[in-house]
């Protein structure tokens, strides 16, 4: 397919960089930039064969396939409603918008447009990630009951970040849309987020939006899911998730310790790694970023889903979602209580489902934890099913 690539910042070279990798079928052949300087530079670097300061003109090109958004957060709703205009299929990237009204009315623009809608949320991608998703979904955690996504660095890329106006927020919305969809993908995306707790603060920077935040998000069943997200993390970028079921636990870490360490008196010069702060002393380069943050995967399963017909793993709806949670969350920061997720439209399970089925030992006791003491015998503890005594039994080795 032909894409027409809107934005040529940090995330479009990405972007470009996986998608013309690899001899991949699926091309940028056109790309709009705010200024014709850098739409031209963009242009030259990927050897396109159309550029342009008019965003319309880039949809609109006969030519165009489908429509990739690669811009500032406030520039995502004009942007998908001229895509719903000319019917052009349309991916974009994180978040999908700045609040849940502006990804309410994406989201509904697009369905009444009928055309493909994707959201580019690469971390639920990672090659990582995704193995870990198949073994919870195969059961091997049992049923999960917390998960917690961290991510943390020193901060972004380009100045519309910091600007609480035009990106949104802070660290939250920069930050806290992949964590919180890493969770709902663990948790189950048809499990309901009824409530936000959460604490966030400027604690380093000069800017009005949050530079750090942790939060809890409550589920229908009973789960938590927690994010820590941070622009005042210092050493490089950590992206970490953990998940507790009753049967298991994963732990994943994807990008701080790639498993490639180098150590250079700074002679040289180059790209080590997204928000590396140095290139002297000892460093940890990514063999292949790209691949290692999920971008590979995403744009397969985008233009799979979009030639089969089919909804890809990421949608508009789940940025949706994942803005009404980030809205409860900024206002859980000013209350310090717990606000309830607003969701105008909610198509996962009514009601709640919470799972409270405890290991039987025998007919009158739950198993509370058996353990191998150091001495070799075997431990029970148990609870009495009518009287909810404790007790312990021990046989020994």
């Amino acid at each position: 397919m032909k894409i027409a690539m809107l934005g040529s910042g940090f995330i479009a070279r990405f972007y470009a960089d996986s998608l013309h990798a690899q001899r991949r079928v699926d091309h940028i052949h056109h790309v709009y930039s705010r200024t014709d300087a850098n739409a031209e530079r963009f242009a030259t670097d990927y050897g396109l064969a159309h550029f342009t300061a008019d965003m319309r003109t880039a949809i609109e090109h006969p030519d165009t396939d489908v429509v990739l958004i690669a811009l500032p957060n406030h520039q995502h709703l004009e942007a998908v409603l001229a895509c719903a205009e000319a019917r052009k299929p349309v991916l974009c990237t994180k978040p999908l918008g700045r609040n849940a009204v502006e990804a309410k009315e994406m989201l509904l623009a697009v369905e009444k447009a009928g055309i493909f809608g994707g959201y580019l949320e690469d971390l639920c991608y990672t090659p990582k990630f995704l193995k870990a998703l198949k073994s919870v979904q195969e059961g091997s955690l049992g049923r999960i009951l917390w998960t917690k996504s961290r991510e943390a660095h020193p901060g972004p890329h380009s100045d519309w970040f910091w600007d609480k106006e035009k990106s949104g927020g802070g660290a939250i919305i920069d930050l806290g849309c992949h964590c919180v969809e890493i969770g709902r993908n663990f948790i189950g995306k048809d499990i309901r987020p009824l409530e936000v707790m959460c604490w966030a603060d400027t604690q380093v920077h000069p800017i009005e939006a949050e530079d750090h935040a942790i939060g809890l998000v409550k589920y229908a069943n009973g789960a938590i899911g927690q994010f820590e997200v941070s622009w005042t993390f210092r050493g490089g970028m950590d992206l970490r998730d953990e998940v507790m079921g009753t049967e298991g636990t994963v732990w994943l870490n994807s990008f701080l310790r790639t498993g490639f360490e180098m150590f250079t008196t700074g002679k040289g010069s180059g790209y080590v790694a997204e928000k590396a702060e140095s290139n002297s002393g000892w460093l940890f380069p990514v063999g292949d970023e790209a691949h290692e943050l999920g971008y590979p995967h995403m744009f397969t399963d985008m233009f799979d889903a979009l030639e089969k017909g089919r909804e890809p793993l990421e949608t508009f709806y789940d940025g949706y979602v994942v803005n009404a949670i980030l809205d409860a969350a900024f206002l859980s920061a000013q209350s310090r209580k717990w606000e309830p997720v607003k969701l105008d439209i909610w198509r996962g399970e009514d009601g709640n489902r919470l799972g409270t089925s405890y290991a039987e030992h025998d007919e009158n006791h739950y198993l509370i934890k058996r353990e191998i003491l150091p001495n070799g015998d075997q431990k029970l503890i148990l609870k009495h099913k009518s009287t909810g005594e404790i007790s312990q039994t021990v046989t020994r080795s």
